[in-house]
């Protein structure tokens, strides 16, 4: 998917970019390759990969989500800033809250964000069991995402503590997210959370599948969750 297709596959959806918004996704993809050589950012480079695979995607929970409202939004393992740097692009008003556990990751966001001339931006390294546990960020987002950090059981162990009550965890999965929800269902019951809905798409051109889990925060998340960091990778919640 080249600059141009992109901004066309987004405008079909509502979505349109301005000159200065497409300006900011160039200089992202410049920065991420530039900084890629040095720092494991990602294993796509390729102009038309990075533009489909990372940027497209990323806004592609803006299909079934309104970022158009004051929303704060917890990305959690964002990496190279995917998903919200990119909604953050598309949806300026957004506050934006990355948390990450590797420090070269956080120092290239902060120069990216720089570059990109973002504001309401903030990144933090730390683990996020850690920063579930801050009672500055603890249930205080609207939204927490992540994408392709862990399997459900876990993931949810690591984001519904930061999720305001009425808030939403949106979880960007593959194809086999029927397994992984069976899987994830008693974990994101115990921790406050609901199924809301589930949307499976395909990425245009090369029509791999996708999957958005919208999980509804209905009541408040345990105190003990989550618990210390490693604990719900080497034990999840069944």
């Amino acid at each position: 998917m080249d600059p141009q297709h992109f901004r066309e596959a987004l405008s079909d959806k509502g979505i349109v970019l301005s000159d200065h918004q497409m300006e900011q996704f160039a200089i992202y993809f410049q920065v991420l390759v530039e900084w890629n050589e040095k720092v494991n950012l990602t294993t796509l480079t390729d102009e038309k990969d990075v533009y489909l695979k990372h940027f497209y995607d990323s806004i592609a929970l803006a299909f079934h989500y309104d970022f158009n409202n004051d929303s704060t939004i917890c990305d959690v393992g964002a990496g190279a800033g995917f998903p919200s740097i990119p909604l953050k692009i598309c949806f300026p008003h957004l506050h934006v809250t990355i948390v990450d556990s590797l420090k070269k990751r956080i120092t290239f966001l902060n120069h990216l964000a720089e570059q990109l001339g973002l504001t309401d931006v903030a990144f933090y390294h730390d683990r996020a069991e850690n920063f579930g546990q801050n009672h500055a960020f603890r249930e205080k987002f609207d939204i927490v995402t992540a994408r392709a950090v862990a399997r459900m059981a876990v993931l949810s162990e690591l984001c519904l503590p930061l999720v305001k009550r009425d808030g939403f965890f949106i979880a960007m999965k593959g194809s086999k997210v029927r397994e992984e929800l069976e899987d994830g269902e008693p974990a994101i019951t115990l921790l406050g959370g609901r199924i809301d809905d589930t949307h499976i798409f395909t990425l245009p051109q090369e029509d791999s599948e996708r999957s958005i889990v919208m999980i509804n925060k209905t009541r408040n998340t345990p105190k003990r969750y989550p618990r210390k960091a490693g604990t719900p990778n080497k034990d999840p919640i069944d």
